[in-house]
């Protein structure tokens, strides 16, 4: 982005005022142009003539608008020469007009530049009659020469010389603005790198209280090779935070090893985690390789560990602590280092208390303990998951696409026991549904989102007692669905509801809405 771009300047206070006083003074228009000599005003549709009849029957004339473009591209290519900013008379006018020019330079790079022509100096009268003939060699006619230069703006000597350096005073202010603009964007991408950083880890994203005390830990621990327990509900993301501590620590470019530890019996995980001999058991033709051996220097994910039987936890236990195994019918052991990830849904505390899990694997594999949230718990993080999972879903060259308020409505009331995957099954089939759709209606949700907490009917508001009584119920639950779909944005819903702020304030502690600190980013 060019930030001397003059639709970004031009309403400069300064610079406004400097085209004012030189219209007042002297009648002269200052204009911009390109690098490449290009009238900026142009682009716009805008033609702004001098204030003398020569130059104005000239651009409205095929020919001679064509003239003038090329006298300006002329200036700037002698201004494209320039390192520093200095104003200049230069005559590549194509009528034999002074030009006023001053290059844009900062900081040894040509921007372009701003000129102002079509007037005389005085004491320049014999420039009248040449000038004259060109006029009337692209067919622009007057009946006399004084008609011609009637009115015509001419300025002294000494005003040619305000005239320059008021034009360099414009193009200072040009240069230091467009400086304090590349630093204010400068931050501005520095803080959106750093917000980036801050409410996201790997691909897992979210700015609510529970996922930043995550992120935290996440990266103290990314650096060690610590075993780390993963606890959390289904679908909250515990593999996708395996892969983040893998991904973005020193093990990064060896193996990331998954296995869940539920969708085999004892014989084919023992096979599968720590391989086999040729001739083990029947079937077995040809060595084959454990997963803790194709780990190896790398990261190895047990998910579902809780539900390893007591026999598999022993051998589990085994590796952790001596980082070795024994292949099913070998006799010869093998060494292996590897970082352990372990996840479980299950209260592995709980299953220790009743002998359901071994105490020693336990406090093993809980070196650094990490709980993932369920969605329930951070739903300030919607917004930003529902966006992730649009611009994923959204196929290149697809518009894109945004939920409608009524459906964000209904997606914070609902539950989520699926969590995570369950949202993102939910968003992946909106886009699939919503063909060409920009705005996505709570119409293409699926049976049941939103329809645990569900508005009161009338019949239930009037069970509630007396009118008063129900329209406060009525009340509270407008302001309670309000202050959900505008993401707690007091002034906006107060305006929405046609209330002050202050009274919106005063209703949403009466009704105790008050704003959760687990809300809180």
């Amino acid at each position: 982005m060019n930030i001397f771009d003059t639709r970004r300047f031009e309403d400069l206070h300064i610079v406004r005022k400097i085209r004012e006083q030189v219209r007042k003074w002297w009648r002269i228009e200052i204009a911009y142009a390109n690098p490449e000599g290009f009238v900026l005003d142009h682009s716009k549709g805008v033609i702004i003539p001098p204030h003398n009849r020569i130059c104005q029957a000239s651009l409205a004339d095929k020919d001679g608008f064509a003239a003038c473009n090329r006298s300006v591209e002329e200036a700037c290519k002698l201004m494209a020469r320039e390192s520093v900013v200095k104003a200049r008379v230069v005559d590549t006018c194509h009528l034999g007009f002074p030009i006023v020019i001053c290059p844009i330079v900062a900081e040894g790079k040509y921007y372009g530049a701003i000129f102002g022509s079509g007037f005389m100096v005085r004491g320049n009268e014999e420039r009248r009659l040449p000038i004259l003939e060109k006029s009337r060699a692209l067919g622009l006619d007057f009946p006399s020469e004084d008609d011609a230069f009637a009115d015509m703006p001419t300025l002294e000597p000494k005003d040619v010389e305000y005239l320059c350096d008021l034009m360099e005073v414009t193009v200072e202010e040009i240069v230091d603005f467009g400086r304090t603009l590349r630093q204010q964007e400068d931050r501005i991408r520095e803080l959106t790198n750093e917000l980036g950083r801050r409410f996201r880890f790997g691909n897992i994203v979210g700015k609510s209280a529970a996922m930043q005390s995550l992120f935290g830990v996440l990266e103290k621990v990314v650096e060690s090779n610590s075993t780390v327990l993963i606890q959390g509900e289904n679908g909250t993301g515990k593999e996708l935070i395996a892969r983040a501590l893998h991904y973005s620590g020193p093990r990064r470019d060896k193996a990331f090893v998954v296995q869940n530890c539920s969708a085999l019996n004892d014989n084919l995980l023992e096979s599968e985690l720590f391989g086999h001999v040729r001739g083990a058991f029947t079937g077995a033709s040809k060595d084959k390789k454990g997963l803790f051996e194709v780990a190896n220097s790398g990261t190895f994910f047990l998910d579902e560990v809780g539900d390893m039987s007591p026999a598999m936890q022993v051998k589990l236990l085994r590796v952790i602590q001596e980082g070795t195994f024994l292949p099913v019918g070998s006799v010869a052991m093998r060494t292996v280092d590897v970082r352990i990830v372990a996840a479980t849904n299950r209260d592995l505390r709980a299953m220790v208390e009743r002998g359901q899990f071994r105490e020693d694997l336990y406090y093993r594999l809980n070196v650094i303990s990490l709980r993932v949230p369920p969605l329930r718990d951070r739903i300030d993080d919607l917004p930003m998951l529902v966006e992730h999972f649009l611009r994923r879903f959204t196929k290149e060259g697809q518009r894109s696409r945004r939920l409608s308020p009524e459906t964000m409505a209904r997606l914070y009331a609902h539950s989520w026991p699926g969590n995570i995957r369950e949202l993102e099954n939910e968003i992946e089939r909106l886009v699939v549904l919503a063909g060409e759709r920009e705005e996505i209606g709570p119409d293409l949700l699926s049976p049941g989102i939103g329809a645990d907490r569900v508005a009161p009917t009338f019949d239930e508001y009037r069970k509630q007692g007396n009118m008063e009584v129900a329209v406060a119920a009525l009340e509270k639950d407008m302001i309670h669905q309000g202050l959900i779909a505008t993401h707690w944005n007091k002034t906006k819903l107060a305006g929405d509801l046609g209330i002050s702020r202050t009274t919106l304030i005063k209703k949403i502690k009466d009704y105790g809405l008050e704003e959760k600190p687990s809300r809180r980013a």
